[in-house]
């Protein structure tokens, strides 16, 4: 079962499930700038955790 969350971006309330990467990956600058043509400010800040948590497996 995997954890559902919302999109980066308000309104924030559309059901989406989030994969989380152990190890980091690496982009170019050429890939993130081609990636920020298609998906324009696809950010929000960290958040606390309050009491949702992650699960890892």
């Amino acid at each position: 079962m995997f954890p559902v969350g919302s999109l980066t971006t308000p309104p924030c309330s559309e059901n989406v499930q989030w994969y989380l990467l152990k190890t980091p990956q690496e982009a170019s600058k050429e890939q993130i700038m081609h990636f920020r043509k298609y998906y324009v400010d696809n950010e929000r800040p960290v958040q606390e955790l309050h009491d949702r948590f992650i699960e890892s497996n």
